[in-house]
């Protein structure tokens, strides 16, 4: 007779299939747009689709992480602690990010002896149109119109406001409140379920989506624009090993490539979609299988995929020096920072605006360096691929920050993070749940009645 622990890992099994499908339609999608790029551009919506079914997920998932995680603990000020920690952790690591990024593009000059034709020009002015909001807008844009309308809108950050009003009220309730976080536990196992299912629609969604983009742009702007490609990538990957993998090994004592090869899964699914919400709902699953507090998960992943960007500040910093030495007009030292800090603060107002990247970019050389919005369009064309690497590089900041506040909190169960790596606790797929998961900080009991 088999028991259920071997029935469950026969069907974790099954999964393996899924991301070898997943592989297999990547590397049809490059062929077919190669070979036929008309026909490859016409299968853009599969993995649009895909894409969107994920993001419908997104929402729900937040809100029952959060709930669950705010509504079992007692402190308000713990919530409030936690959060600050967050933010002034993103804000140091986008200084780092665009530091590197500066010491890099002053070092290869990649845009030096390219030539914009007229054609191009008209790109940048297009792109800087996108972003509109400034920060107030951004702000008043995280309330929703309804208490249920973020979740309509698919708004992560107005998901997060009214989770956390929700979480706070059911600490105000105390014992009345436990029927309701019940409830919205059963509720969470029901959305990662419907995840589960949507993650099988993986394969059709990556080839759709790399067959369009390689379709799109073909082989010529990669030829031409290679140099700040590479350079990018190889930026990126030197800023998750060196910086992030040293601050995740001082401070939690946790190898950065065992958490890189536990996320395997999802650096495919975002490279095959290229798209980090893709695999933000896996994430918070799996951050807390890993052993990372639920309200730790809660908040700092959803806060994360809205303002720790490091990916962005790298290609802002990047790809801003290379306009300017395209364009003939490099920038001393002291424009380069003043720009930069100028876009850091753009980027935040962009997030979740399809297309950020290049459009922050252009925004801020709008605002900030108008003569260089043109040389936008020298990056167009590579951009979808470049986006690639942002989406990666940010998910892989996230991941990190995640453990790394956990670590801060107390909230991190470095013994169940080894035995998670070591495969003795493997990742369940088929509900992207742990069954019984790790019990939330007890709450405190009332205190006894002094006698009169």
């Amino acid at each position: 007779m088999v028991s259920a622990v071997e029935d469950r890992g026969r069907r974790r099994d099954r999964t393996h299939y899924l991301y070898i499908a997943v592989i297999v339609a990547v590397v049809a999608g490059i062929v077919l747009g190669l070979a036929a790029p008309g026909v490859a551009k016409e299968l853009k919506p599969l993995g649009t689709g895909f894409v969107s079914l994920i993001k419908m997920m997104i929402s729900p998932i937040i809100f029952c992480t959060i709930v669950l995680g705010v509504g079992s603990i007692r402190s308000a000020a713990k919530v409030g602690k936690l959060g600050g920690l967050a933010l002034g952790y993103f804000v140091v690591m986008s200084f780092v990010a665009l530091g590197i990024g500066l010491v890099v593009g002053n070092i290869l000059h990649p845009g030096a002896g390219l030539h914009l034709d007229a054609a191009a020009k008209a790109v940048g002015h297009t792109q800087a149109a996108t972003i509109t909001e400034g920060p107030v807008d951004f702000v008043l844009g995280i309330i929703p119109t309804t208490l249920v309308s973020a979740f309509t809108e698919g708004q992560v950050l107005q998901t997060l406001l009214v989770a956390l009003l929700v979480g706070f009220a059911l600490q105000a309730l105390g014992t009345a409140g436990e029927p309701v976080l019940r409830g919205i536990g059963h509720l969470q196992k029901l959305v990662f379920r419907i995840l589960a299912m949507i993650m099988w629609a993986a394969p059709v969604g990556a080839f759709g989506a790399m067959a369009a983009v390689v379709g799109e742009t073909g082989v010529d702007a990669l030829k031409a624009l290679g140099t700040i490609m590479l350079g990018f990538y190889i930026t990126c990957a030197l800023f998750v090993v060196l910086v992030l993998g040293t601050l995740l090994r001082l401070v939690a004592k946790v190898n950065l490539f065992q958490l890189l090869k536990y996320l395997g899964r999802e650096f495919l699914l975002i490279l095959s979609t290229s798209s980090s919400d893709s695999a933000l709902p896996r994430l918070i699953a799996k951050m807390e299988h890993l052993g990372v507090g639920r309200p730790v998960v809660g908040i700092t992943v959803p806060t994360g995929y809205s303002f720790n960007l490091d990916g962005t500040m790298i290609y802002l910093t990047m790809a801003s020096l290379f306009i300017a030495d395209a364009m003939g007009q490099p920038l001393a030292i002291g424009q380069q920072i003043s720009l930069l800090l100028f876009m850091m603060i753009a980027s935040k107002g962009a997030a979740g605006v399809s297309g950020s990247g290049v459009a922050v970019l252009a925004s801020g050389l709008q605002s900030h360096r108008p003569a260089l919005v043109d040389g936008v369009g020298f990056i167009i064309g590579i951009d979808r691929f470049m986006s690639e690497a942002r989406a990666l590089t940010n998910f892989a900041g996230n991941a990190v920050a995640t453990v790394l506040i956990g670590t801060w909190t107390g909230e991190f169960d470095r013994d169940r993070a080894q035995r998670v790596f070591a495969g003795e606790l493997p990742f369940d797929e088929t509900t992207l749940i742990d069954a019984a998961p790790a019990p939330a900080e007890p709450a405190v009991p009332p205190k006894e009645p002094v006698p009169a």
